[in-house]
């Protein structure tokens, strides 16, 4: 083959280097991981609160929903994998090669929606339950939670396996949480409706719950906004593909700093590099369906399913934390107090490893973007970005919490704005990115290219949809 010119556009950023594809994976269980990671960190208040508030209001008829999100963004991840896979770069990266500062577009909409500290006083709230304080206590549980996250993430010696253990930790938990639940609280009926929640009786139950809110369960079925982007990042330090040329965030107090590469790789297509592609893109897409995909849709449906079972039908339920202290009380009531506490200790062990999740993927597509976009070959490394973004955000979390301040209703509304808003973009970013800067024989096409079409006309239409809402929220009307 003749010698290769990168694909992989250099206007805005260095070129990338040109090296061969690594060989696959013999053993591919030391490979399994970023998808679970996604799946732990996505598992947080829709998981435990909204589709179980769903199913308690309508049943299990809208599980089928779930269905739809989950395969809509296990696409999106492939193809967010795809540009990492084939260049060890970033989707944000890629997308910052086409216009320098989408990637801080995307940061700051994610810094955004996950500055305010709710993801983590939903933890410390359910620990609240637990103990019998009052709200009062909440507050200080939380500030507490939020200095054991950023001194975790910062003192792991290699970050993305500290998260990694502690996700696996997570899901874990959930498991025995759901085998227990099967045999003790999910009645016989609960498995007659889901089945026809994925077939005959399958519906879109509107009224009596809101359109909004049930076309938002479907789009973040899982993940949504940044996190879906963070996979880039946690198959890079995986060493997946491309990515294995790339050295891992390691914390700048107990880790071991590695003089990392601005920019990226890209190989040349030859039949060896494109042989060892196609497994590389084999297992990928099995990693993310097991993992991710598969644990996404059977935790949001036996999560349904116990809701079901218990508090169906039960008038004033709230599509909040508060819907988990009255599920709880019911476990102990039908099941016994053993249970109910055991449900409360899962489900603050499961938000506290998913607010970890949050803090790191916010900080990770940070520290990628201002280290790789803006600073170059400056002396800032992105391994002290990501530690400076982690205390960042866990000091002005602990700033609002001693404060006493609520969320202002502006913020509230530009968080519900931007993850849909988000993920509308970077759908075309990706068809873009993917078709145009990569080798014919490995780009987007075909049904996956449909997906993406797809995934930029739901989202475009539930940004029209949100937006529309949330401006009758804040102007009135």
């Amino acid at each position: 083959m003749a010698e290769f010119t990168p694909t992989v556009p250099a206007r805005v950023l260095p070129p990338v280097t040109v090296r061969d594809l690594p060989e696959p994976p013999r053993s591919t269980w030391r490979f399994i991981g970023p998808g679970l990671v996604g799946a732990g960190v996505g598992l947080a208040s829709g998981e435990f609160i909204l589709w179980p508030y769903i199913a308690s209001q309508v049943g299990l008829v809208f599980i089928w929903g779930a269905a739809i999100g989950i395969i809509t963004q296990w696409f999106l991840n492939m193809e967010i994998e795809r540009y990492t896979l084939a260049t060890g770069e970033t989707a944000l990266t890629g997308f910052s090669r086409m216009w320098k500062h989408w990637g801080l577009v995307f940061v700051l909409m994610t810094l955004a929606s996950n500055l305010w500290p709710g993801w983590v006083t939903t933890s410390a709230t359910m620990v609240t339950y637990l103990t019998g304080a009052g709200e009062d206590a909440v507050r200080w549980v939380a500030i507490g939670l939020l200095l054991l996250i950023a001194f975790g993430l910062t003192l792991a010696p290699v970050i993305y396996i500290a998260l990694e253990r502690v996700i696996f930790a997570k899901v874990a938990l959930v498991a025995i949480l759901i085998a227990v639940a099967i045999v003790v609280a999910i009645t016989a009926d609960s498995w007659v409706q889901l089945g026809k929640g994925l077939t005959v009786g399958a519906r879109f139950p509107v009224p009596p719950l809101d359109f909004a809110v049930l076309m938002g369960a479907i789009a973040y079925a899982g993940a949504g906004g940044g996190q879906n982007l963070c996979q880039s990042n946690w198959i890079r330090d995986k060493g997946f593909g491309m990515g294995l040329y790339v050295p891992r965030l390691v914390s700048p107090v107990t880790g071991q700093e590695e003089a990392a590469p601005s920019t990226g790789f890209q190989f040349a297509p030859t039949k060896e590099n494109l042989a060892r592609w196609r497994a590389w893109w084999r297992f990928a897409n099995l990693e993310q369906a097991w993992t991710f995909g598969l644990v996404t849709f059977v935790t949001i449906a036996l999560m349904s399913m116990l809701a079901y079972s218990t508090v169906f039908g039960r008038p004033n339920l709230e599509n909040s934390i508060e819907f988990l202290r009255v599920e709880g009380q019911v476990l102990q009531e039908t099941v016994g107090t053993w249970f109910g506490v055991l449900f409360w200790v899962i489900g603050a062990l499961a938000l506290f490893a998913a607010a970890m999740g949050i803090v790191d993927y916010t900080s990770r597509l940070a520290a990628d973007t201002i280290k790789t976009v803006y600073l170059g070959k400056s002396s800032a490394s992105e391994n002290k970005i990501y530690f400076v973004t982690v205390w960042a955000i866990a000091l002005i979390g602990i700033g609002i919490l001693l404060l006493g301040f609520d969320q202002p209703l502006l913020l509230l509304v530009f968080s519900a704005c931007f993850a849909a808003v988000m993920m509308f973009v970077y759908s075309i970013l990706l068809i873009v990115l993917n078709r145009r800067s990569l080798p014919d024989a490995i780009k987007v096409r075909s049904y996956r290219l449909g997906a993406l079409i797809w995934s930029v006309a739901f989202f475009g239409t539930l940004t029209v949809l949100v937006v529309i809402q949330q401006a009758q929220t804040l102007f009135g009307g």
